[in-house]
C-alpha cells in the first residue's frame, strides 16, 4: 500500500520556527508592559505618600518646609533600555517644506537702462517695482533653442546658486516674460566690472591693493572648487567691483559640475586671452586647473594695466605663453606631446629658449610674487598651484601688507545711466569642440635652433 504524500500545507521547519518567534516577542511586550505598570503604580504611591506626609505636616503646624513636590511627568522616567512598549504611538518630526510656486513676472522690475550684451546673455539695470531696488537683470538668449530649454543655461543656475559667497555675485530669484523664450536672472547689481575701471585709471593698483584683489578672487574660486564647480571664463570683465572695495565673480555661463573621474569636457572654453596651454592644444580632460592660469592672466593683468597675453589667435596665443613661459619639454610638462594640437610641433633644440621669463617681464615684483606668478603660469596643469595654496602663499603676509576693502577709493559708476564700452578683448566662446589650429606647424619654430636670445621661435602662419 502506497503511502501517504505530505501535505504542502502541513507546517515545516521555518513555520514552527517563526511561531515560536512569536510567541517569545508576545511574551516579552507582556513583560514589557507589567513592568511599565508597576513603575507606574510605584509613582503613584510615592506621589500619595508625599501628600499625606505633606497633609500630615500642615495639620501638625510644623514649621519645617513642606518637602519638594516630586514630579508629576510621566513622561520623565522612561522605561529601562529593552522594554519599550512597541505598540507605543510612533512621534513623527514635522517641519514645513519649501513650497513650489510659480516664478514671478518680470514686469514686477521697472527697466532702466542696458547694461552689456554677452555671448550668453544681455545684462540690464532694472529697479524693483515693490521696494525700490535696483537690481542687474540677465536674459538668457534662448531664442536659437529648438529642444526646450538648454542644459547649459541649467548649469549657470545651478551653479551660481551653489557659490554662495561674499565674492560671488548674489542670484536672487529667476523671473518669466510671457513666454518660455523670456528666463531672466535677478541678481545684484554691482556698479562697476574690473576691465573697464582699470583701463579708466591712470596709474594701476597698487601691490597693496592687487593683494586684496587676488585673495577675494582666489576666495571664491576654493569655495567654487571646493563644490566641484569650475568657472571656465575667469577674466577681468567678470569681475564686478562695487564701492566697498569687494570684487564679485559674474557670468557662470560656462561654468559646470567636474566628477571624478573627469569626463570629457568641451575644448572650446575661457576667453582667449585666458586659456590654459593645454586646452589650446586640444585636451578634452581637464578640471580646476584652467580656473587658475586665468587667475594667473588676471594677476598678470593688475601688474601690468593691461591683458598679460594678447593673441590674436589659437596659434598667435601659444606662441605669447611659451615666449613668456618658456618651451614645453618632456621634463618640465611630461605628455604634453600626447595631446592633439601638439604632435604636429617642432620645438627649437636650444636650450636657450626653455624657462620662464617673468621675472624680466615684472622687474618690480618681489621674489614671493614672482613665485606665485609662475606657479598659476605653469604649463603643466598638474603642476599649477591650487587656489586653496594661493591663499596660504607668502606672497600675502610680506609687506606692503593687503589694504582693507574700505579703504579702497571709489569711482563713478559706469552702468548707472549709460551703457558700458565694448570691451576691446575677445569674447567668451560659443561652446563646442575647440577648432584645429590652422598654420605650418612643421615650421612653427623653425629656423630658431641658432637662436641665442628670447623664447626662441617666430611663428610662421600657413599661406
Amino acid at each position: 500500500m502506497a503511502t501517504k504524500g505530505k501535505s504542502r500545507w502541513e507546517d515545516d521547519e521555518e513555520d514552527v520556527a517563526e511561531e515560536t518567534r512569536r510567541k517569545v516577542e508576545k511574551e516579552s511586550r507582556k513583560k514589557a508592559k507589567a513592568e511599565k505598570d508597576r513603575l507606574k503604580a510605584e509613582q503613584e504611591a510615592a506621589v500619595a505618600a508625599a501628600a499625606a506626609a505633606a497633609a500630615e505636616q500642615t495639620a501638625a503646624g510644623s514649621d519645617q518646609p513642606p518637602t519638594k513636590r516630586r514630579r508629576l511627568d510621566a513622561d520623565a522616567t522612561p522605561p529601562p533600555a529593552g522594554q519599550q512598549d512597541s505598540n507605543a504611538p510612533l512621534k513623527l518630526l514635522r517641519y514645513t517644506p519649501p513650497e513650489i510656486v510659480p516664478c514671478a513676472h518680470v514686469d514686477r522690475y521697472e527697466p532702466l537702462n542696458r547694461i552689456e550684451e554677452g555671448s550668453y546673455g544681455v545684462v540690464s539695470r532694472a529697479r524693483d517695482r515693490e521696494t525700490g531696488e535696483v537690481v542687474a537683470l540677465k536674459k538668457l538668449k534662448l531664442e536659437r533653442e529648438t529642444d526646450g530649454f538648454p542644459i547649459t543655461s541649467l548649469r549657470e543656475i545651478q551653479t551660481l546658486m551653489a557659490s554662495k559667497h561674499p565674492n560671488v555675485v548674489n542670484i536672487r530669484e529667476i523671473v518669466m516674460g510671457d513666454t518660455l523664450k523670456d528666463v531672466f536672472i535677478v541678481m545684484d547689481f554691482i556698479e562697476h566690472d574690473l576691465k573697464i575701471l582699470s583701463e579708466d585709471m591712470q596709474e594701476p593698483f597698487l601691490q597693496s591693493e592687487v593683494k586684496t584683489l587676488m585673495l577675494q578672487l582666489v576666495s571664491a574660486t576654493a569655495l567654487m572648487h571646493s563644490q566641484w564647480i569650475v568657472h571656465r571664463d575667469l577674466k577681468t570683465s567678470n569681475l564686478l567691483m562695487n564701492n566697498r572695495g569687494q570684487i564679485k565673480v559674474a557670468d557662470f555661463g560656462l561654468a559646470r559640475y567636474l566628477g571624478e573621474p573627469t569626463p570629457p569636457l568641451t575644448q572650446l572654453v575661457v576667453t582667449l586671452w585666458y586659456r590654459s596651454p593645454e586646452l589650446l592644444l586640444g585636451g578634452k580632460e581637464y578640471g580646476t586647473e584652467v580656473d587658475m592660469w586665468s587667475i594667473g592672466c588676471i594677476f598678470g593683468e593688475l601688474l601690468l594695466k593691461e591683458p598679460l597675453l594678447q593673441g590674436k589667435n589659437e596659434v598667435d596665443q601659444l606662441s605669447k605663453i611659451f615666449e613668456l613661459c618658456g618651451i614645453p619639454t618632456e621634463e618640465n610638462w611630461p605628455g604634453f606631446r600626447k595631446l592633439p594640437n601638439a604632435k604636429a610641433l617642432n620645438f627649437p633644440r636650444n636650450r636657450l629658449t626653455i624657462g620662464s621669463h617673468l621675472r624680466a617681464r615684472f622687474p618690480l615684483l618681489t621674489s614671493s610674487g614672482v613665485d606665485l606668478l609662475s606657479r598659476l603660469l605653469a604649463l603643466d596643469p598638474s603642476q599649477r598651484i591650487t587656489a586653496e595654496e594661493v591663499l596660504r602663499h607668502p606672497y600675502f603676509k610680506e609687506d606692503p601688507k593687503p589694504k582693507s576693502a574700505e579703504m579702497f577709493p571709489t569711482f563713478p559708476s559706469k552702468a548707472g545711466q549709460e551703457k558700458r564700452r565694448r570691451h576691446m578683448s575677445p569674447s567668451a566662446p560659443v561652446r563646442g569642440d575647440a577648432p584645429a589650429l590652422q598654420g605650418d606647424f612643421g615650421g612653427l619654430f623653425g629656423a630658431q635652433d641658432e637662436e641665442e636670445v628670447g623664447a626662441g621661435f617666430v611663428l610662421r602662419m600657413g599661406r
